[in-house]
């Protein structure tokens, strides 16, 4: 059995034919060819597959590719806009927020919707944002900072 969908991915309409039980993860990476969103752990746990789904932050590894049918997604690769970086990326490069960068894609997807909720997040605010992603490299200094960085420039 096969099911048709229709997603809005970073502001285009995409339409494709699934099988019913195809995660989003899987949807994203293989139907559509954007492979900036990461298969980290397939549980949840380490939040490389974080995506936003109508606006709020998921982690497409759980969620059925059906269940974004008639949704808006956007992943990594809707962040730059006209070639130009997104304040979310330039804070992730400027402050070395991103060690091997497996994780980064989910950690800016996590940014983003902190910062559309709270454009001036405490530094608690952020560690507790982000304690759904697991960066495997090191500590989590220079990501708060690039997270700082971007709520910085996104209010100037």
């Amino acid at each position: 059995m096969s099911l048709p969908i229709k997603v809005k991915i970073n502001g285009a309409m995409r339409e494709a034919t699934i099988e019913p039980r195809l995660l989003l993860v899987h949807f994203i990476r293989e139907t559509l060819g954007l492979t900036g969103t990461h298969i980290g752990c397939d549980t949840t746990n380490c939040g490389a597959c974080t995506v936003l789904l109508n606006g709020k932050a998921v982690k497409s590894c759980t969620v059925l590719a059906a269940q974004a049918d008639g949704g808006e997604v956007m992943t990594v690769e809707g962040l730059a806009q006209n070639g130009k970086l997104h304040p979310i990326q330039e804070g992730f490069w400027e402050k070395h927020g991103l060690q091997c960068g497996f994780c980064t894609p989910g950690m800016m997807m996590t940014t983003y919707a902190l910062l559309k909720k709270n454009p001036n997040p405490s530094e608690e605010d952020i560690r507790w944002a982000i304690s759904g992603n697991l960066c495997r490299c090191t500590g989590y200094v220079n990501i708060v900072k690039a997270v700082q960085y971007a709520a910085e420039k996104m209010q100037s």
